[in-house]
C-alpha cells in the first residue's frame, strides 16, 4: 500500500464509508482532505476524529478549488456521482472512484458482490451465515449497515483464504470501474431511487456494473423470473447460474419435492428443505440466492441446510415484534420502495394495518392499490409523501392521515382487533422525519414495547 504515500487524496461525503475511506487512507500516508456539505457542527465528533488524524477537514459545501490538485478522489455512495466538480475533476484526468472500488484493490480472498432492488440485506446476512455454518471463512459489510462494516473497513480483516460478502447499492456501483465480484449475485431490478438516477433506465444501469467487470472464471447468479436479471445474462464474462421460485430449471436453482435443488455439470444436489424460517415468497427467492452463491463458494450442502434451518430475519425486514392483545406487529422499515412493500403485503393473508409514507423517490404507489384492497382493513399515512400516496390510492384502501408514526402506532392500537397485524411497510425512504430505516424502525419496535408494557399494567390490575 506504499503507493497511497504522500498522495493528495480528497474524501467526498463522511457518512459512514466517507469517514472510513478518510481514515484508511491517512493511515497509509496519503495526504488526506475530508469534504462534508454539512457545517462543521453538523458533523459532530467525526470532524475532531479526523484532524486527530492528520486530515484536513472542509465542511460546508464543495467548493471548485477543493477539488484541485488532487491526485485521487473517493466519492461516499450519498454523493450525486454527476456533482459538477466530480465531472470536471474526470475531464481533467483526476482518478475519481468510489469508497467499494478503493476497497477492493485491497482487499484480500474472494469477493460475493449482492444487488437488487429488494432482498440484498436478508440475502447478504443469510450468505455469510451459510459459508459460516459450513466453516468457510467469511465476513459481511459493505451496504448493509450496523453493526457491518463499510468495505474498506474490512481491508485488515480479510483473510486470502475468506469470502469477502458485500451488499452493493446502485450508488456503489455507478462508482466502480475495475471492482470485481468473484461470485455476483443480482436479486431483481425494480424501480428505486428515480430521486437521484431520474430514469429507471439509468438506475438498472447502474446495478448492471456489477456484471461488466467479470472474468470467465466467475459466476453470475440471477433471478430466472425476473426480466432484467433475463435481459443481463449476455452482460457477463463469467458463467450464469440461475435461479427461479416457481420454474423447474435444467441448471440453477429451484424448488424440487420441498426441497431446494441445485442441478450443475449434470448433477443434481439438494441444498435445503425449502421450508425456510423466514416469512414470504420473497424470501424464498433470497433464500435461493443465497443458497446457490454459498455453493458455488464452495460451502457443502450439509452445510448450507444446517444454515438455512438457523436462520432468522435480520433486523427492520419484516421482523415480527411482538404480539399485544392479540395483534401482531411487524416491522418492515427496510421496505424502502414500492416494490418491497408490495412483497411485504403478499407475505400476509389478510386483516392488516399497514403504515405508509416517508420521503418519497420519484416512485407510482398505484401498484399497491388493489393489493390493499384485498389484504388491508386501512392505511395510516405519515410523512412528507403522504399526499402523493392518498392521491395514488384513491379509494382502494381507508386512508387515515397520521402524520407522524407515533400517531399511526397509536391509531393502530385503537382501530386494530384480535387477529389484525399492524405493519410498518413505508414503501419510502425515512429522511423526512428519521435519520435512516433503522432509526425509523428502532422508533417503531419501542413504541410498541410501549404499548405491550401499558397493556401488562393494565391486565395486571
Amino acid at each position: 500500500m506504499r503507493e497511497l504515500e504522500n498522495q493528495r487524496a480528497l474524501v467526498v461525503g463522511l457518512g459512514r464509508s466517507g469517514l472510513a475511506a478518510a481514515e484508511f487512507l491517512a493511515a497509509r500516508g496519503a495526504i488526506v482532505t475530508a469534504n462534508d456539505a454539512r457545517s462543521a457542527p453538523a458533523l459532530g465528533p467525526a470532524a475532531g476524529r479526523l484532524a486527530s488524524l492528520g486530515v484536513r477537514v472542509e465542511p460546508g459545501g464543495h467548493p471548485a478549488a477543493l477539488f484541485e490538485q488532487q491526485d485521487l478522489i473517493v466519492v461516499s455512495p450519498g454523493v450525486r456521482w454527476d456533482l459538477d466538480p466530480l465531472a470536471e475533476a474526470r475531464r481533467r484526468g483526476v482518478e475519481v472512484i468510489g469508497e467499494v472500488e478503493l476497497a477492493a484493490r485491497y482487499l484480500r480472498g474472494g469477493i460475493i458482490g449482492i444487488t437488487g432492488s429488494n432482498g440484498k440485506t436478508t440475502t447478504t446476512a443469510l450468505v455469510g451465515h451459510l459459508l459460516a455454518s459450513a466453516g468457510i471463512p467469511a465476513q459481511i459489510g459493505g451496504n448493509i449497515g450496523l453493526p457491518h462494516p463499510p468495505a474498506i473497513s474490512m481491508v485488515e480483516t480479510s483473510t486470502p483464504a475468506g469470502w469477502n460478502v458485500l451488499e452493493l447499492s446502485s450508488f456503489q456501483l455507478e462508482s466502480i470501474r475495475q471492482f470485481r465480484a468473484h461470485i455476483a449475485v443480482v436479486l431483481n431490478v425494480t424501480p428505486d431511487h428515480l430521486d437521484r438516477h431520474r430514469t429507471f433506465e439509468q438506475y438498472a444501469e447502474a446495478k448492471a456494473r456489477l456484471l461488466a467487470t467479470q472474468r470467465p472464471e466467475d459466476f453470475a447468479v440471477l433471478n430466472a423470473e425476473d426480466p432484467v436479471c433475463v435481459s443481463w445474462s449476455s452482460r457477463t464474462n463469467g458463467v450464469a447460474v440461475w435461479f427461479s421460485r416457481t420454474q423447474q430449471l435444467e441448471v440453477g436453482t429451484s424448488v424440487a419435492g420441498g426441497w431446494i435443488v441445485c442441478r450443475r455439470q449434470g448433477t443434481e444436489t439438494p441444498l435445503a428443505d425449502s421450508a425456510i424460517p423466514i416469512r414470504g415468497a420473497h424470501n424464498l427467492e433470497n433464500t435461493l440466492a443465497a443458497t446457490t452463491a454459498a455453493y458455488l463458494a464452495g460451502a457443502a450442502p450439509a452445510g448450507i441446510a444446517r444454515g438455512v434451518a438457523s436462520f432468522r430475519a435480520v433486523e427492520h425486514r419484516l421482523e415480527f415484534v411482538r404480539a399485544v392483545a392479540g395483534v401482531d406487529y411487524y416491522n418492515d422499515s427496510k421496505a424502502t420502495n414500492v416494490d418491497a412493500a408490495r412483497k411485504a403485503l403478499e407475505s400476509f393473508d389478510g386483516n392488516l394495518w399497514v403504515i405508509l409514507g416517508g420521503q418519497d423517490k420519484g416512485s407510482d404507489y398505484t401498484p399497491l392499490g388493489e393489493l390493499l384492497r384485498r389484504k388491508a382493513r386501512g392505511v395510516f399515512l405519515i410523512g412528507a409523501a403522504a399526499p402523493l400516496i392518498a392521491r395514488a390510492l384513491g379509494e382502494a384502501v381507508e386512508l387515515v392521515e397520521a402524520g407522524a408514526l407515533e400517531r399511526a402506532v397509536a391509531l393502530a392500537v385503537l382501530r386494530a382487533r384480535p387477529g389484525d397485524t399492524v405493519l410498518l411497510a413505508p414503501a419510502c425512504a425515512s429522511f423526512d422525519q428519521f435519520e435512516n430505516y433503522e432509526h425509523r424502525g428502532r422508533v417503531f419496535k419501542q413504541l410498541v414495547e410501549t404499548i405491550f408494557a401499558t397493556e401488562a399494567q393494565r391486565t395486571q390490575r
